[in-house]
């Protein structure tokens, strides 16, 4: 069973690291590498309202006009699930923790 979380129109890839011993995620469906961290399941999502936050912050900050995965032309492709799908922790960036 796979599980999601969403922010403000981002969704987050998770797993668990069991060497470490922390649950890890990434904003699934953007080229930019945001990843983020936690202990337990709640902290892991404040992690993640964190780093969408950040994220978006640091855009406006460059000027840069943030990425989002656009459901409407994702939907019908092939590779849409792999978008959201789990991914390994060891390609995880952290940049967010509890």
């Amino acid at each position: 069973m796979m599980h999601t979380m969403t922010y403000k129109g981002y969704s987050a890839r998770m797993g668990y690291d069991d060497e470490d011993g922390i649950f890890v995620g990434r904003i699934a469906g953007i080229r930019d590498g945001v990843g983020f961290h936690a202990d337990n399941v709640q902290a892991l999502q404040e992690a993640f309202h964190e780093a969408v936050e950040d994220y978006l912050h640091t855009c406006a900050r460059v000027g840069k006009k943030p990425q989002k995965l656009r459901d409407e032309r994702m939907s019908h492709a092939p590779h849409a699930a792999a978008a959201t799908a789990p991914q390994s922790p060891a390609r995880c960036r952290t940049t967010a923790s509890s």
